[in-house]
């Protein structure tokens, strides 16, 4: 009898599901610990449709993409959504105050070590309230639910953070400076930021820069290359203070040019990204058209503008939400390397076309 080889064995296979269940173990007992955390504090557990009209309009955010017919075979275009954000809104703008819900969405060319083209978003918001507010969630959540997954701490690629210390707060100014000596402030520039600037910058620090590459292309690259695997040693990172260029769905601060985002990191791993909620639907149209026409620059493609998502933001109250990938969070509270690891049923290989 032939037996399986490592390499070609599916998930499923008594041996390798073996030696994955202690981590699937602690992943159900860290879900268990998060909504007893949410429960605590009377969030409500809420459920969100994976298809939508839009996945979401960030550029760099891929979608998976289908065809829906109805009962008379007319034809629609639907996506699997890349978060439940835009569901979760309307649900505040109906009136829910605190919600939370563990959803599984979807993202096209993303596979990996820390990337899965299916996984779980624990995401939770918080009507009425800042967003500094998620920042002591975050930290309440990561000490309850690695206690309940059996740990004391975070690891991942050699790197070890404590979830029950205080967090390192560093601005994305401050990061820059330390990190990748760029004075980022120097780049923000009015009515445009410094590209050239930012550009040289990031040569100094050996990160090649195209032609074509924007400041926010360049940002991203630094930020990818020189920042994030330096954030989390020890224990937590909240990375604060995003310029506005970045602030996607988040309103700005009173020094406009800085967004209410930060970003939770731990062992040089993003884990978090959290909004005070931009409600003007106005300005969110705009993002939105420049990041798909972003978009269709870059890989020629663009997806929809939900409008009814735009009509509940212009009634949905002032609000804080945070998206968590759980995945990497058991990832890094088990010591697992990959994040098949930890997913109860990873999405097979599809069969490649050329």
């Amino acid at each position: 009898m032939s037996t399986l080889s490592p390499e070609r064995s599916p998930w499923w296979s008594p041996r390798i599901h073996r030696d994955r269940r202690p981590f699937l173990l602690s992943r159900a007992s860290m879900a268990t610990a998060a909504r007893a955390f949410f429960s605590g504090q009377s969030f409500i557990e809420v459920d969100t449709a994976a298809l939508q009209v839009s996945p979401g309009n960030e550029a760099h955010i891929s979608a998976f993409r289908t065809e829906a017919l109805d009962d008379r075979e007319i034809k629609s275009t639907l996506y699997l959504h890349t978060s439940p954000e835009f569901s979760a809104k309307k649900l505040l703008a109906a009136g829910e105050e605190r919600i939370f819900t563990f959803a599984h969405v979807f993202r096209n060319r993303e596979r990996g070590r820390l990337h899965h083209p299916e996984f779980t978003m624990l995401e939770w918001y918080r009507a009425g309230e800042p967003y500094q507010r998620l920042i002591e969630d975050c930290m309440g959540l990561l000490a309850r639910t690695v206690a309940a997954g059996g740990s004391r701490d975070l690891r991942f690629a050699g790197h070890v953070a404590d979830p029950f210390e205080e967090p390192e707060i560093l601005s994305v100014a401050e990061a820059f400076d330390r990190y990748a000596n760029i004075e980022l402030l120097a780049t923000l520039k009015e009515p445009e930021p410094g590209r050239e600037a930012l550009a040289a910058g990031a040569r100094r620090n050996g990160i090649r820069v195209a032609d074509d590459d924007s400041w926010r292309d360049i940002f991203s690259k630094i930020l990818a290359a020189k920042i994030e695997p330096q954030l989390g040693h020890g224990r937590p990172t909240i990375l604060m203070d995003y310029p506005a260029s970045e602030a996607a769905l988040a309103k700005l601060q009173d020094d406009p040019r800085f967004a209410e985002r930060f970003e939770l990191y731990a062992c040089g791993v993003e884990l978090a990204n959290g909004f005070g909620e931009l409600t003007d639907p106005h300005l969110q149209r705009q993002r939105f058209e420049a990041a798909m026409a972003e978009r269709l620059r870059t890989y020629g493609d663009a997806y929809p503008i939900d409008e009814d998502f735009l009509q509940a933001l212009a009634i949905m109250p002032p609000a804080c939400g945070i998206a968590l990938g759980f995945d990497r969070l058991v990832m890094l509270a088990t010591g697992a390397s990959h994040i098949e690891q930890v997913i109860w049923t990873p999405v097979q290989q599809g069969t490649s076309e050329t």
